[in-house]
């Protein structure tokens, strides 16, 4: 799923491209599209497109009189449209501009998660937005603290949590731990001050890494060539102290660490099955 770093170059890549480009037209190509009801989307027809940002892992499309809110979820991009196909494979939802360019909402696979919602006045106090914790990245040092104590939890599971702190997935969850030199499994109402430091620069290495990688490139990368230590990088040597990195495998993830760097040499076990145990 795209996280912090490929959603906020990808909101910059739009941005630049569209801001001030008026809308000629919504079309939901699909009937799971659009989330919302009331507004609707017609409300946006003859604005011009203020900006493109971002808040936690969604993308916001603001017209001025109507903002509308994109989730891609696992398999869902929001593309040039350069056909502007009757039928797309996997389209959700079309915007067309006045100057004849287009974008295209699709989603390929079963799931059908991805979406959009049209919604008017403070995005910010309405679902999906309502109940989101801050971005990642804006987080400081005595916030981060407050909110590992807040809940107890395991760390990896807390820090893909959207309402603790927002923006942050698997991939990011993985690599911010081992660049924190902390286990994935331990438990937030613990940690202190010292690893609350930790994480905020771990975050900010890791987004601003991955940032970049993501603005040098035309569009939104695969997962596969996401750069990173450990996520997806079970059986291989860690890049900081040549360990094996090991994998934890739940049915909708995998946690991957270092046992050398994270965990003081102990290999991590669940009610799951694990790999690389030898």
């Amino acid at each position: 799923m795209p996280e912090l770093p490929e959603l906020q170059a990808h909101a910059e890549r739009l941005d630049a491209a569209f801001a001030s480009t008026s809308l000629d037209r919504f079309t939901p190509l699909a009937f799971h599209g659009l989330k919302t009801v009331a507004p609707p989307p017609s409300d946006a027809v003859g604005h011009a497109l203020v900006f493109v940002g971002r808040r936690g892992k969604y993308l916001l499309a603001d017209f001025g009189t109507l903002t509308f809110v994109v989730h891609l979820m696992q398999g869902g991009r929001l593309r040039v449209d350069e056909k502007q196909a009757t039928r797309p494979r996997g389209g959700l939802a079309r915007w067309v501009f006045q100057d004849g360019r287009a974008w295209l909402l699709t989603e390929m696979g079963t799931e059908r998660r991805a979406g959009v919602w049209a919604l008017s006045g403070d995005p910010e106090t309405q679902a999906p937005l309502l109940g989101l914790g801050p971005d990642a990245d804006t987080v400081d040092p005595g916030q981060m603290l407050g909110l590992l104590r807040a809940r107890p939890m395991r760390l990896h599971g807390f820090l893909r949590d959207q309402r603790m702190i927002a923006g942050l997935g698997r991939r990011l969850a993985n690599e911010v731990c081992h660049r924190a030199h902390l286990s994935p499994f331990a438990q937030t109402a613990k940690l202190g001050a010292d690893e609350a430091d930790r994480l905020v620069e771990a975050i900010g290495v890791c987004v601003n890494e991955s940032l970049a990688f993501e603005r040098g490139r035309a569009e939104m990368s695969s997962s596969a060539d996401r750069p990173g230590n450990v996520h997806h990088r079970g059986g291989q040597a860690c890049p900081v102290c040549g360990d094996t990195v090991r994998a934890v495998e739940y049915r909708a993830y995998t946690v991957d660490y270092c046992p050398t760097c994270q965990t003081g040499g102990k290999v991590l076990a669940d009610n799951t099955t694990s790999r690389f145990l030898k």
